[in-house]
């Protein structure tokens, strides 16, 4: 320890690969979708259904979280009906996907709302910690990785395990018939390639999450929090 003087040696701990390889769970593995639009066509609902039918044949238990009357962000209490209900299915969840057109170069506010109603902690528990997200946007136009890009970059602040892979369909309202239902492309290709790896992803990591995410800086802040309670009781 002599070469690490600025660590606590007590809170150092050696990584364990037999940790990584916990029995797996046997119940399917949870999703939750969240898509961001309240448009009557939704391309990024139609999109939600057809990962959600995906999810399902590759053994999942999906559920899908309608935004319509959903408050703005400190709009209302968190005690209203459609905060708890997306906060409760995002407890309940061990993946995620994230479907939101692209709006001026960026995720839709509808989108955005939904991902800053799920808080960051409560007490000592990160309620999105160790699950895994799958990241997907819609465009009306050419396309684009604005959307997609800025969701990463919330799936870590929300630490979660971002899978790799990630679909950006381009000119949406080419891709899907009347009937709803997203026509077979280069572009369904890669959403049956996410969800795939999702899935693979979920059953990797989801017994494991708690280890995973394990840190140094946290045990050791939580030792230091309970020093500190146990001298004011001595005094």
């Amino acid at each position: 320890m002599s070469d690490l003087p600025a660590t606590s040696p007590a809170h150092l701990r050696q990584p364990d690969p037999a940790a990584l390889r916990p029995p797996f769970s046997t119940h399917k593995p949870r999703i939750l979708i969240l898509y961001g639009s309240l448009r009557a066509v939704s391309y990024s609902r139609l999109l939600a259904h057809e990962a959600s039918r995906l999810l399902e044949h590759f053994g999942c238990e999906v559920r899908i979280f309608d935004p319509e009357g959903l408050p703005l962000p400190d709009g209302a209490p968190a005690a209203h009906p459609k905060v708890q209900e997306l906060r409760e299915l995002s407890a309940w969840s061990e993946g995620q996907v994230w479907v939101s057109p692209e709006r001026h170069g960026a995720m839709s506010g509808i989108m955005k709302a939904q991902i800053d109603w799920i808080p960051l902690s409560v007490g000592s528990v990160r309620p999105t910690q160790g699950k895994t997200l799958a990241v997907m946007q819609v465009s009306g136009g050419s396309q684009s990785f604005n959307a997609v890009n800025q969701m990463r970059i919330l799936g870590r602040w929300m630490r979660m395990i971002t899978i790799p892979n990630q679909s950006s369909v381009a000119k949406a309202f080419q891709e899907f018939d009347s009937d709803g239902r997203m026509k077979a492309s280069s572009f369904y290709d890669r959403v049956v390639d996410v969800c795939e790896e999702l899935v693979k992803f979920t059953w990797l990591t989801r017994d494991a999450s708690a280890y995973l995410t394990d840190r140094y800086s946290e045990r050791r802040e939580e030792a230091d929090k309970l020093e500190r309670r146990v001298d004011l009781k001595s005094i």
